[in-house]
Parts: structure tokens; sequence; C-alpha cells
């Protein structure tokens, strides 16, 4: 079989390669703490979109920095006692998705929450701010800036914090059955998520981004989701001289680093021909994972759809 990484034998025992921060717990403790201070003014507004067995609302809340974030929440019409929960992250510069797409979960019991990444495809605030580069690419905001907590995906990942707690606190859910999924950048917000708040009882993460980034240097597949890398250097450090500074303070928002904090149980897809995400980076981040973890493999596929394993996440997640 022809293969684009490791053989699985070496992806099972691989434990990453970028750089973690020696101050990386101090820095997300301090993180959370900010996260504590804020308020998050939240707003539940009754959404246009109608069913008979689905209550529909647009989520508003107040993330650090000031940004105000929205997403897409659904229960089921007329529950007299709190139900499990699922949130809900998407991919790389998309959004929450249609309503449509999030029945199948309320027909089956379930408040689901879809979240809107701050500044990409949905209608999330991004509040700017930062010194350096603000034309495009979340991965290196902030990557120039003196101060690392002005890193963009800590802000992100902090909003999936926020909104995990929220969606917990509604009188209407069970907050000791909340799970947790999503794809590429959203699998990867999946396992942010859980990590920063460890209740999260299960997690479904499809071929997760954000993971490992020197390893997706060291094989030359800076590009596609991760183009912004090689943008970076051509930039702003065109003869690396800070190459090892800047995947250090690229660790900090690194989810193989936040992984072991995951306390939920974890069910996550790889296929062993993906070239947007690599299998070693996924497996960076899954191999420190403590928690009850199982790994579904499809030799065959790369950074694609995969309806087989939307139906295993499917009796995964109904099993809270």
């Amino acid at each position: 079989m022809p293969i684009v990484d490791m053989p699985l034998s070496e992806l099972k025992n691989y434990m990453g390669t970028n750089p973690r921060p020696k101050d990386f717990n101090d820095y997300w403790d301090r993180a959370l703490k900010e996260l504590d201070s804020t308020e998050p003014n939240t707003e539940l507004i009754p959404s246009d979109f109608k069913t008979s067995f689905a209550e529909c609302y647009d989520l508003y809340f107040t993330g650090v920095k000031g940004a105000r974030i929205h997403a897409k929440l659904l229960k089921p019409a007329n529950i007299n006692e709190p139900k499990p929960a699922i949130l809900e992250f998407h991919g790389y510069s998309g959004n929450s998705g249609s309503w449509l797409s999030k029945l199948g979960y309320v027909a089956s019991g379930f408040t689901i929450a879809s979240l809107d990444c701050r500044g990409q495809g949905g209608l999330s605030e991004d509040c700017g701010g930062v010194f350096g580069n603000t034309l495009n690419g979340h991965i290196i905001r902030g990557l120039s800036d003196p101060d690392s907590d002005n890193l963009l995906f800590r802000q992100i990942f902090l909003d999936t914090a926020i909104f995990a707690k929220i969606v917990m606190d509604l009188p209407f859910v069970d907050k000791t059955r909340v799970g947790a999924m999503g794809l590429s950048q959203g699998g990867g917000l999946t396992l942010a998520c859980a990590a920063l708040v460890p209740e999260i009882k299960r997690l479904s993460v499809k071929y997760p981004f954000l993971s490992d980034y020197k390893r997706v240097w060291d094989m030359d597949l800076a590009k596609d989701a991760y183009e912004e890398l090689r943008q970076y250097f051509r930039r702003f450090d065109p003869r690396h001289l800070h190459e090892e500074e800047a995947f250090t303070k690229l660790g900090y928002i690194d989810v193989q680093n936040l992984a072991e904090r995951i306390q939920g149980e974890v069910l996550m897809a790889t296929g062993l021909m993906d070239t947007i995400c690599p299998p070693s980076t996924q497996f960076a981040a899954f191999n420190k994972i403590k928690s009850k973890k199982k790994s579904v493999i499809y030799p065959d596929y790369g950074h694609e759809y995969i309806a087989d394993f939307d139906d295993l996440a499917y009796q995964f997640l109904l099993g809270m």
C-alpha cells in the first residue's frame, strides 16, 4: 500500500516534533483565569428557521478581547428535564453550517450548538488589534507580536471553552452528558475545547488540524490549510533567522500540547493518505491523550468525506 507518512506501526508511537514552550501550562492557566473574568452577556434569539420538533436559536456571547461570538443552537421542543448536548466545530474558514444538518441530533433528544469561529465564514466578530500579519492566515495571526497572548488561536480556543460552559449551564442541558465533535479545524478545536473544559464527556474527532506544525514543515506540506506557515517565513523571516522561536511560539496553540488535559472519551478518524493534515500530526495529539480513546483508520482516504465515520460518530455520541 502506498503511504504519504510513517507506517502505521510508527504512527502509533509518534509523540510529535513541534517544540513545547517551557511555560505552556502557565500560559493556559493564565488564559483560563482571563476567561473566568470575562462576562459573556449571553443572548438566545429565536431563529426564523422553524420545525415542529426543534426550537432554534441564534446564540451570542462575548469572548476574550471583547469579540461578540455567534453560534447556532437547536434544542428538542417541549422537553421537561435536562437532556444531553453536542458542541459542533467547523472546518477552517467555514461556518456553523445549516440548521437542517443538525436536526438528526435534535430528533434523538440532543441539544446541538455549532460555533462560528471569530473572523472566519460565519457571524462571529474578529476584533483585530494585533501587531503584524492581518491579511490572512489565522495560525500566524499574532506570531510577530511580542505578546504571545495575542495569538489569534488562543482567543479561538478560549471561545470554545466559554461556549462549552455556556451550553453546559443552560437549564435544559444535562451538563454531565455534553460531547463535542468536528473535522479538520473542527477536530482540532474539539480537542482544544475538551482540554480546557475537561468535563466534556465524549469527543468525535475527524483528521484534526492545528497539530504539530513543525512536522508539517519538515514534510514540505506547508501548503493548502498550512500554506500560511510558508508565507510567514517568505514575508517576515526569509532567512529563517527566527525559525526555532516561531515554532516554539506556535507551540502555545498546538493541540498536541493540550491533549494530555483531556478527560473525556475520544473517537478519532484518520485517513492514511491525508496530505492536508498528515497522519503523524494527528497521532502526535492522539498519542498524548491519557483518557479512554480509539483510533479508526481509513487506509485509502485522505482529507475528505468519510461517510462510514459519520455513522460511527453518531452512535458513539448517542451513547453518552
